[in-house]
């Protein structure tokens, strides 16, 4: 090759490799903007409702079940949103602990008002649904309640009582769906089976169900309500990946006095069990679900029997409380506070199976199990989890059959998802 052929050859090469390389950094900055674009804002059904200037109620008398927990993505209450923009809203329906999330469970919720002239009706009195003749007098019952996760938190128990109401009364139900804090967590625990149904158990979903409350309304429909006239405003921007703290800008607003954080939301299906049983489960502590124990525990004993199951995701420290309410007020409470330490890898139901077993174990007469057999298994959803733990069957077994009941509610009752 002569010298002119060389010197081209080598301007070729040079150019090309010029090219390839600012090729890679275009490539490169690219995926930096394309990563750096902002995320769609998670925006929850009230906030798409407003964006469409509340077309879908617009001229109906409308009624509300919600509490303070019902707000909007910038922290507006729902109700004063609606006022704002003439939905011409008729009365609120509060749920178990009120309208302000500040009643003790199971506590009755009376009547009251709000905003000078908005009566509020009580969902846990004398009565747990809504009166029909009160749905007589509007055109339209909306549900925007948030729900934590699990299904004995008893807000969904009050969504289905409503939505049997609204078929009975003949009139639409709409559900303003918000995220569920905790959906990465996968669906565990045992299904609620026939003869067990109670208000903390009215719907056949797994103990920790991985969905929204408007997903578990079209369940509910498809199951019972086939008649009704159901409306769900969905979400925008929701990921099933996402644990509710992870969006930007989210408002955690307490749904119930001891709900308190998402943390706390995430560890409740471990510690709630504890409820039915003699062991306090942090009520009328600075730590309500994230701590349990009792004047009998020995919190060393306990924490290192607990560590011993190397349970993914959560740590057992040792602590002392005296109860402000609840149980064992004013006494001393040996137990164990849990920390999580890796959300995705926590499993609540199995630290929850891993719990009770050592507390059977170490302490039978203490925690007295049959003694509120009847509330522990409607919480449990049977007798049969109970039964398992007395009789200290090993904690992988507990998990094989979670595993096959919800497998087996997957293939024959699969939930219609609205989110990826």
């Amino acid at each position: 090759m002569n010298s002119e052929g060389c010197f081209f050859s080598q301007l070729f090469h040079a150019g090309a490799k010029r090219f390839s390389l600012l090729s890679a950094l275009f490539l490169l900055l690219f995926l930096i903007l394309a990563h750096a674009a902002p995320a769609e804002p998670l925006l929850y059904g009230i906030d798409r409702l407003e964006a469409s200037g509340f077309h879908e109620l617009a001229g109906l008398k409308v009624g509300l079940i919600t509490n303070v927990a019902g707000v909007s993505r910038t922290g507006e209450p729902n109700y004063t949103l609606m006022l704002r923009n003439g939905v011409r809203l008729k009365f609120i329906m509060a749920p178990e602990h009120g309208f302000s999330a500040d009643i003790d469970a199971g506590k009755k919720v009376s009547p009251s008002i709000v905003h000078d002239f908005l009566p509020v009706f009580s969902l846990y009195g004398t009565s747990k649904k809504p009166d029909i003749r009160q749905l007589k007098t509007i055109d339209m019952l909306v549900y925007d309640l948030q729900d934590i996760g699990s299904r004995c938190f008893t807000y969904i128990s009050t969504m289905k009582n409503a939505m049997q109401a609204c078929e009975e009364a003949g009139i639409p139900f709409m559900v303003l769906d918000r995220p569920n804090p905790v959906i990465p967590l996968a669906p565990a625990g045992f299904m609620l089976a026939p003869g067990y149904e109670s208000f903390v158990g009215a719907v056949d979903i797994p103990f920790i169900h991985s969905m929204t409350v408007g997903e578990i309304a079209m369940l509910l429909k498809e199951r019972f309500y086939k008649k009704l006239d159901l409306k769900v405003i969905t979400m925008s921007g929701y990921n099933r990946a996402r644990f509710a703290d992870e969006y930007p800008g989210f408002l955690f607003i307490s749904p119930s006095p001891n709900i308190r954080s998402v943390d706390t939301a995430i560890v409740y299906p471990a510690t709630v069990l504890l409820e039915a049983t003699t062991v306090s489960e942090g009520r009328g502590t600075d730590a309500p679900f994230l701590q349990f124990g009792a004047p009998f525990i020995n919190g060393g004993e306990l924490a290192d029997a607990l560590k011993a199951y190397s349970l993914p995701g959560v740590v057992f420290d040792v602590v002392s409380f005296q109860p402000l309410s609840g149980k064992f007020i004013g006494e001393r409470c040996q137990g164990v506070k849990l920390s999580i330490t890796e959300r995705k890898t926590f499993s609540p139901f199995k630290t929850a199976a891993a719990i009770l077993l050592v507390l059977q174990r170490l302490y039978p007469d203490g925690i007295a199990l049959d003694k509120g057999h009847i509330f522990f298994d409607r919480l449990a959803g049977s007798s049969l989890f109970r039964e398992m733990i007395k009789k200290q069957i090993p904690l992988d077994d507990i998990m094989a059959e979670s595993r096959r009941q919800i497998d087996l509610f997957n293939r024959t009752a699969p939930a219609k998802l609205l989110y990826h």
